[in-house]
């Protein structure tokens, strides 16, 4: 079976790989875990024409090859008047990979998805739709209009999974929409790093955050829950990884409590430096307010053996519930210090969190990912793959 996927993720030209073209992030573990499916994977994405500063990731896979479209220019308004445009100079490499197409892969949000979603829709293809975003309290009109669509097309030859999890399945109106939880992990990383944590001396306490900075995800709380650890913990410091909008307004936070000394941006890392910059770090604090769907840096984590104290958003009960965290009830600095101080509370305690956090994330590895799509996707499409 051939399958073609149309993303919004951003790659670029890279003569290390072998298909010819790099990207960041997870994008690319997945992808080459999703080729392995199939006998032939064609993958179109918007082609920068250079590479950023850092973090490049090889694209490859099984029989994977990459379609270049076209980057949008601008942001905010100025993407949105160009998509039409944009739209109609990659029309034709994107049906031409649609139409001899046996199944069509979109992941969204993002509107490049949303044309390949829309396309395989409108050409009766099968249809597989893996939802990365806000799934369970949509607010804009796209996240209203993606899930409505998902909810109204599942079942039969149309596979909807909506990343996340919840003990209820994501769609009251329609069954066949399916949980998927995210990872970049395999089961080789996962076991490299299986190694319980013995508790931070008295005193000494490394707070690390891992995301992309912006307003919601809870940075600006952990910084002003640190005069309130300070007493108990005079060793403090707290070290915040990822770019985004809210980076200024942080360090001025920072600054404006006295405590930029002990706040360390580490910008935008690759998953290996994350990996590695976890390592030393006592607990992951994450009290975001955003509905996340299945935070793939929460993972990371707690595949560290790394404690983590967060908020009760989305998948993270779950997550958590099994012994290898702390919840608070919500994000303000008097919540997450004493969600801090409790995980911190009994070196026997956090030595158990720390076991737990390796053996729940050891459920979640790339393989598992893998085979947990191909398991939905058989029965709606018959055999995926005929060749070795």
């Amino acid at each position: 079976m051939n399958l073609s996927i149309v993303s919004h993720k951003p790659c670029w030209p890279s003569p290390t790989s072998p298909t010819g073209f790099a990207t960041d992030g997870g994008f690319p573990f997945q992808m080459a875990a999703l080729s392995e499916l199939f006998d032939s994977t064609q993958l179109l994405v918007p082609v920068c024409p250079q590479a950023p500063p850092r973090g490049e990731i090889p694209l490859r896979g099984h029989n994977l090859t990459i379609h270049p479209l076209s980057v949008r220019r601008g942001a905010g308004l100025v993407a949105k008047i160009g998509f039409l445009p944009w739209l109609i100079w990659n029309s034709s490499p994107i049906l031409k990979a649609l139409w001899v197409a046996d199944a069509v892969h979109a992941p969204i949000p993002g509107d490049v998805g949303t044309v390949g979603m829309l396309g395989a829709w409108l050409l009766r293809k099968p249809l597989f739709v893996r939802h990365c975003g806000n799934w369970l309290n949509p607010v804009t009109v796209a996240e209203k209009f993606w899930r409505r669509f998902m909810e109204a097309v599942a079942g039969g030859r149309n596979v909807m999974l909506a990343t996340g999890g919840a003990p209820t399945p994501p769609s009251a109106r329609n069954p066949h929409v399916h949980w998927i939880f995210s990872t970049s992990l395999t089961r080789e990383e996962l076991s490299a790093r299986s190694v319980p944590r013995p508790c931070p001396p008295p005193g000494q306490l490394r707070l690390i955050h891992v995301a992309r900075q912006d307003p919601h995800k809870g940075a600006g709380t952990a910084i002003r829950s640190l005069p309130l650890l300070l007493p108990q913990f005079p060793g403090l410091s707290f070290e915040i990884v990822g770019d985004g909008s809210a980076i200024p307004e942080l360090r001025q936070l920072a600054q404006q409590i006295g405590l930029a000394d002990r706040v360390h941006f580490a910008g935008k890392l690759t998953h290996a430096e994350v990996m590695k910059r976890l390592q030393p770090a006592h607990l992951f604090v994450f009290p975001t307010t955003a509905s996340e769907g299945f935070p793939k840096a929460i993972l990371e984590a707690l595949a560290t053996g790394l404690p983590v104290v967060a908020t009760p958003v989305s998948v993270l009960p779950q997550l958590l519930g099994t012994g290898c965290g702390v919840l608070v009830e919500e994000s303000t600095a008097e919540a997450l210090a004493g969600g801090i101080a409790k995980a911190l509370a009994s070196p026997a305690a956090y030595e158990a969190m720390s076991r737990q956090a390796i053996a729940t994330a050891s459920r979640y590895s790339l393989e598992t990912w893998r085979q947990t799509i191909g398991d939905l996707l058989t029965p709606a499409w018959g055999p995926l793959r005929e060749g070795p």
